[in-house]
């Protein structure tokens, strides 16, 4: 391995740390697909997190590559980018969740991502190289897929509701605990599609770049063009996404799953399910949304259905403040690890 041509380490050391932004956003994620189902005590926390990384990674199976083309041509002009972009993106997104994981704020690693991408592409060739279509789509679903989870969430209470109103409350507990387990499961399905391809895109643009610009040593397995992205890559970012899921993050699970609103099983199945069926819309399209907004959005929704001192906006306005720093935050510190990185290789 010492005979490995320095920019093919540079490489290798970038696949590694994109990896690793894909362990933490499973890892620091993990209160979106299980926060509701183990705050209604459906499932332990053990259980949970090993229930939702498996659906996480049966996602492979269910969904084509439309985020990931998005993440690895959508956003950035090609030949823009490069290594030294690769590096700021990730440093950038991987210290915002380190920073929202450690105060237990459910922030978006899908935007600390894309605001990596962009900060660093600034850096290297100004806002003229950023494509605008790929930009706006992601930053109107910052505050669509909330909406659409807050509607989707309400509309299934209140759906629910009507249909079980001549129910007794223990028989609807005793249903929805059952059935919470299939909303849960599409939702950890659905974060899995998403999630896990944005990682697959950021490793896509780093070997576009090493494969045109000819790096010394490249092997076949890691080339790629902006047609073709090598398997090996989708299957380690599935299977990294779940085990950072399964270790889970669970600062960010007692806020999502206490401090928001209480939720009985009920609650905790139209929210999962409202969640899910935005991520599996915006998968379709190929626009890389936040899990985090779109449960919470949902979570909100089945809350105020109830009354509106059920939700506690003291706690939802914190969380909103978050995710409006989230994309320039992570685009500053992405655009200062790439000037830094300029001096290291």
């Amino acid at each position: 391995m010492e005979y490995l041509p320095p920019a093919l380490w540079v490489v290798l050391m970038l696949v590694v740390l994109a990896l690793v932004f894909d362990f933490m956003n499973g890892f620091h994620d993990a209160a979106n697909s299980i926060a509701t189902v183990v705050s209604t005590g459906v499932l332990k926390p053990l259980h949970a997190v090993v229930f939702a990384a498996t659906f996480n990674f049966v996602a492979l199976f269910v969904f084509h590559l439309s985020v990931a083309a998005t993440i690895g041509k959508g956003i950035a002009m090609p030949g823009v980018v490069d290594m030294h972009v690769v590096f700021g993106a990730l440093v950038g997104a991987i210290t915002w969740n380190l920073v929202t994981w450690y105060y237990g704020i459910p922030s978006s690693s899908s935007h600390a991502l894309i605001g990596g991408i962009v900060g660093a592409v600034i850096a290297k060739a100004g806002s003229g190289a950023l494509i605008t279509a790929g930009i706006l789509k992601t930053v109107a679903f910052i505050f669509v897929s909330p909406f659409l989870g807050f509607l989707l969430g309400s509309l299934m209470m209140v759906i629910v509701a009507w249909v079980f109103r001549r129910a007794t409350p223990s028989r609807v507990d005793r249903w929805f605990r059952r059935l919470q387990l299939v909303s849960a499961g599409a939702y950890s399905l659905g974060h899995g599609g998403n999630d896990a391809q944005k990682t697959a895109g950021i490793i896509w643009l780093l070997l576009i770049a090493a494969t045109s610009s000819q790096v010394q040593g490249l092997p076949t397995w890691m080339q790629a063009t902006t047609e073709h992205l090598p398997g090996w890559v989708v299957i380690a970012c599935y299977i990294t996404i779940g085990l950072g899921t399964m270790f889970g993050g669970w600062r960010i699970v007692k806020t999502m799953g206490q401090k928001i609103t209480k939720l009985k099983p009920v609650g905790g199945f139209c929210a999962e399910t409202g969640g899910a069926m935005t991520l599996f819309l915006a998968t379709f399209l190929g626009i890389p949304v936040s899990t985090t907004h779109t449960i919470t959005g949902a979570i909100v929704g089945v809350g105020s259905t109830q009354r509106a001192s059920a939700v506690r906006w003291g706690v939802a306005g914190n969380i909103i403040w978050a995710w409006i720093l989230t994309i320039p935050a992570s685009a500053f510190v992405a655009a200062l690890a790439y000037w830094i990185s300029l001096q290291i290789f």
